[in-house]
């Protein structure tokens, strides 16, 4: 009864006012023409990204017909921060997706869940697309080895840890050149334990930066129409309490010791038998380490008993910013370390109708989503900066920790008043940075945003 009065409130409220709609209004329009920007591991000079100019960054336009009751979003399923290299991945670049998805502007909750499945079962707040945890390899005992599409269809394998040598700083990678991310979209170089070192070299960032002390923004929506968190959020489902940290609630086996042969499911299924659990850590590439959580099988799912824990769909119903009557939301789950967590972020079933899909283009008779920027809409002041290192020698880092939802201007000026540098801090990424090797000794201003509506910060150069 609660799901279907929550269903009929949020109906109410789309057809007063549709522009309220939070899958309406929370994309990230590309309103200023900011296209993709990408590293290729064979240039000599990794730290100059090469630009795309014929590819459009975030979202191009969203849609909407209330009678009808879908939103239609329009993408090149690209970021606005800089994507690649992909290491071992057999696609060296994102390509243009042009796509349009549908999605249902009331979600409904399923009466029969069905899987998650291969390719996109959801799509960022940028464009940018979300798969589940798997990338279609599956152990076959024919070849005791891991074989795509036409395995054994047993055993399958977890991507984000079988393909952590061919994601990006941003913990994302292309297939056929469709970019996407199996997991939460902030960098590896943010975690607590940063787990690839992809950051070091290719200097880039991700869609948001994990804040243990607030709400996580919205950062998509799955396939069935309920919107994606980041991992933290109020610890009562009534949007009271304190800020924590929401939990998978599948763990790892404990019937699975290592030299054991995978040869049942968790619920004691017998199945065809699988590889020996090897020890240590699991880990993908060419001799891959197939220690547990290498398959996504080796996880059990446990009934939460505390509102911090999700449910097998790896969500729950509460109320958010953007959802003051409450709503199923999902959850970017990550352990202590801020490191991604099985099952990542839906799945493995969804929990309402799967209803969306891919068209070539916008239907006729839809609304175009285009509101007048006000004054309340954008202001530095209520985003929060951090700039480091400060002292510098070489490079700065300014890290937003909210999501950008419009470019801004960053400009380096000298104790006189010149302007030295300038910058565009793009919409949709989470860091900027200003190479300082050329620049003397001594103390300079960086100034984010526009006249009044501006932020400025002192920083040292000392080398």
């Amino acid at each position: 009864m609660r799901k279907l009065f929550t269903t009929l409130f949020i109906l109410t409220v789309i057809t007063i006012n549709a522009q309220t709609n939070p899958i309406i209004t929370s994309w990230l329009r590309n309103t200023t023409g900011v296209t993709g920007r990408h590293y290729l591991s064979t240039v000599t000079t990794p730290s100059i990204p090469i630009n795309d100019l014929n590819l459009l960054a975030n979202v191009q336009a969203v849609n909407y017909n209330t009678t009808a009751g879908y939103v239609y979003v329009s993408t090149d399923g690209i970021p606005a921060y800089i994507s690649g290299p992909f290491g071992n991945n057999p696609s060296t670049v994102a390509t243009e997706r042009n796509a349009v998805f549908r999605f249902p502007l009331v979600p409904t909750p399923a009466t029969n869940p069905t899987n998650t499945t291969g390719g996109n079962i959801g799509v960022f707040i940028n464009g940018v697309a979300l798969f589940d945890y798997g990338d279609a390899f599956t152990w076959t005992a024919s070849s005791s080895s891991d074989v795509m599409q036409n395995g054994d269809k047993v055993w399958y394998r977890d991507a984000v840890v079988a393909e952590r040598a061919g994601f990006d700083c941003s913990k994302a990678h292309p297939a056929n050149g469709n970019y996407h991310h199996h997991q939460n979209p902030s960098a590896f170089n943010l975690d607590l334990v940063v787990l690839s070192t992809i950051c070091d070299t290719y200097a880039s960032d991700g869609l948001y930066v994990i804040n243990s002390a607030v709400h996580s923004p919205l950062i998509g929506f799955a396939y069935d129409g309920y919107p994606i968190y980041g991992p933290y959020a109020y610890i009562n489902t009534n949007g009271t309490g304190e800020i924590a940290r929401m939990k998978s609630s599948f763990s790892l086996r404990t019937d699975l010791p290592v030299g054991a042969i995978r040869s049942t499911y968790a619920d004691g299924t017998d199945v065809a038998d699988g590889p020996v659990v090897s020890a240590g850590p699991p880990s993908g590439g060419q001799n891959p380490n197939r220690g547990l959580g290498y398959y996504r099988e080796d996880y059990k799912f446990t009934t939460p008993t505390s509102s911090d824990y999700l449910d097998a769909h790896n969500g729950r119903f509460c109320i958010t910013p953007e959802y003051p009557q409450g709503i199923y939301c999902y959850f970017a789950t990550v352990n202590a370390n801020h490191n991604s967590e099985y099952p990542y972020v839906v799945g493995p079933k969804f929990y309402g109708v799967n209803v969306a899909t891919k068209l070539n283009a916008v239907p006729e008779g839809t609304t175009l989503y285009n509101p007048p920027l006000g004054s309340d809409d954008f202001i530095i002041s209520k985003l929060d900066f951090k700039i480091y290192p400060n002292p510098t020698s070489e490079i700065i880092s300014i890290q937003s920790v909210s999501i950008l939802t419009n470019d801004l201007k960053v400009e380096m000026i000298d104790t006189i008043g010149r302007l030295v540098m300038a910058k565009t801090f793009y919409q949709g990424s989470s860091t900027c940075y200003i190479e300082t090797a050329t620049l003397y000794n001594g103390i300079y201003f960086i100034k984010i945003g526009q006249g009044n509506n501006a932020k400025t910060f002192k920083i040292l150069i000392n080398k």
